[in-house]
């Protein structure tokens, strides 16, 4: 039976509070932004949804919803954990990890391990896996995932995460700090972990099956290999690779046919959601629907078949976040649809997916750079600026 904090008791006569301080939205596109917000041929719609805003944050990274409360846990880039209540309220989380923070790199993802929404314990103790930016040595660094337990002991929202370690690193771990990825995405049955890792802006490792850079991996829920991988039978890091030729990728997400998919950012044009299937390599550095920042061409997909094209590309780009698969009933219309953050976009995106195909059915512009998107237990749709003095809004259907 899914655990029923005494936090969503408290909470939740407040739903009917927060939804009527909303500020209605404009529309799915302003008309001064029509022709970069919407795609050709589409014309803006009025939305569909009134906006309340919830609290401000720094550098938010990554939602996820305490499961049977009325909480959101938000991950902050500089290496801060909020828990935010249903009327705003943000409470500091303690013992959150040491992050190397700058660039794109610090505290990343944040996502509740698949047998927390079944727990019923005494002291509100939910596993955990988190992603971070760990630095090492001669100004090297690299994402790792680690585990551990989130704990609310406190009727005042007091909470502190308990027994973290790192299960898994990119490797090798390299200059710069761009490109980690680090998105966390749990099998539908629960018993696999995959994890996003980036080319950290390197290009070659993406072709290298001897490393994690530029992979998505699939491991045990301990962070070991799983059993089964494609290449398991080469060993070590190899063992790890369920998908390789990736850039930057920053959604990871499963469908309701229970199919992975990946998001990532291209070069100059190029951003592309995937279908991700083991084995498969995405091409990269190799071919892209992009350029090189210094304009030089890269091959496009179709000149080498041999690799796996993407579902959707964009030129110009959307420059994405995450993304959610909708699948309450609060927006029936979008219900089977991605819903991705978008930073270059300026709110958020919608596909429709046609079989292993995907096209772009929607903008809706939200003014400001979308960093995360999360769809809540009762469907609302909750959304987190990029950068300093972000704010946490929530999207709920209007009437």
């Amino acid at each position: 039976m899914p655990h029923k904090s005494p936090f969503a008791r408290i909470l939740s006569p407040f739903a009917v509070l927060l939804a009527s301080c909303g500020v209605p939205a404009a529309g799915d596109s302003a008309l001064a932004q029509a022709s970069a917000q919407t795609p050709a041929g589409q014309t803006p719609a009025r939305a569909p949804f009134t906006i309340t805003d919830v609290a401000t944050l720094d550098e938010p990274w990554a939602l996820a919803f305490v499961p049977g409360t009325a909480y959101v846990l938000v991950t902050e880039k500089s290496g801060r954990v909020k828990l935010v209540d249903g009327l705003g309220k943000v409470y500091p989380v303690s013992g959150a990890p040491r992050v190397d923070h700058g660039g794109q790199g610090g505290l990343g993802d944040i996502v509740f391990a698949p047998a927390a929404a079944d727990l019923d314990p005494i002291d509100d103790s939910f596993p955990i896996y988190m992603s971070w930016v760990e630095a090492g040595p001669d100004g090297t660094r690299g994402a790792v995932v680690g585990r551990g337990s989130l704990v609310i002991d406190e009727m005042d929202g007091a909470s502190r995460i308990e027994k973290l370690e790192v299960i898994w690193r990119q490797s090798p771990k390299v200059s710069g700090r761009g490109h980690y990825s680090h998105r966390i995405a749990f099998s539908p049955d629960g018993q696999h972990l995959f994890v996003a890792s980036g080319d950290r802006q390197k290009m070659t490792p993406a072709q290298d099956q001897a490393v994690n850079l530029g992979k998505i991996v699939r491991l045990n829920l301990d962070g070991t290999p799983a059993a089964g991988n494609p290449f398991s039978a080469a060993g070590g890091i190899s063992a790890q690779i369920w998908s390789l030729g990736h850039r930057n990728i920053l959604g990871l997400a499963f469908d309701p046919q229970g199919r992975l998919w990946g998001l990532e950012h291209g070069p100059v044009g190029g951003d592309e959601l995937n279908l991700v299937k083991p084995g498969a390599n995405y091409g990269w550095p190799v071919v892209s629907q992009g350029n090189h920042y210094d304009g030089k061409a890269i091959p496009r997909h179709p000149t080498r078949p041999d690799f796996a094209p993407p579902a959707i590309s964009w030129n110009p780009v959307i420059a994405p976040g995450n993304f959610v698969f909708v699948s309450g009933k609060a927006f029936p219309a979008w219900q089977g649809q991605v819903l991705i953050a978008g930073l270059g976009a300026g709110g958020l995106v919608r596909v429709a997916i046609d079989g292993d195909k995907a096209r772009e059915v929607g903008r809706i512009d939200l003014g400001n750079r979308i960093r995360a998107v999360a769809e809540a237990p009762d469907g609302a749709i909750w959304i987190v600026e990029d950068g300093k003095d972000a704010k946490l809004r929530k999207l709920t259907p209007k009437g």
